[in-house]
């Protein structure tokens, strides 16, 4: 399954919450999306068939292997874009906004370029 942007968004925030909390549930991922619960519950059912997430019998989500593979390499996308935004002088509210609409779209040769970007300052 090739995951939209609005499921990388739900696995980025999944795995960002799993880091701080240990224990997510959709009513977290809610909170912090800003979302509605049906909303998320969707979103969670489509991961679910996606093979990205699996649920306990009390709600509580944990990412598979291709979650976990395809969170890391959105929060990676997400933290370097950032990052050269900011090293390039823009503000960090403004890179972190800039750099969650980017990581969607960008090319692996492109983010790529900025990786090595900020290995070489």
């Amino acid at each position: 399954m090739s995951l939209q942007e609005s499921g990388e968004m739900y696995l980025e925030t999944i795995y960002v919450l799993t880091k701080k909390n240990k224990a997510v549930r959709s009513i977290d991922v809610a909170e912090h999306m800003g979302y509605s619960k049906p909303s998320v519950s969707r979103a969670v059912g489509l991961l679910k068939q996606g093979g990205y997430v699996v649920a306990d019998k009390e709600g509580y989500l944990t990412l598979t292997d291709a979650g976990i593979e395809a969170a890391n390499k959105i929060y990676e996308r997400h933290t370097v874009i950032s990052s050269v935004l900011i090293a390039l002088g823009v503000d960090e509210k403004t890179a972190t906004d800039d750099a969650c609409r980017i990581e969607h779209v960008i090319s692996d040769r492109s983010f790529d370029a900025m990786k090595r970007y900020l290995e070489e300052r």
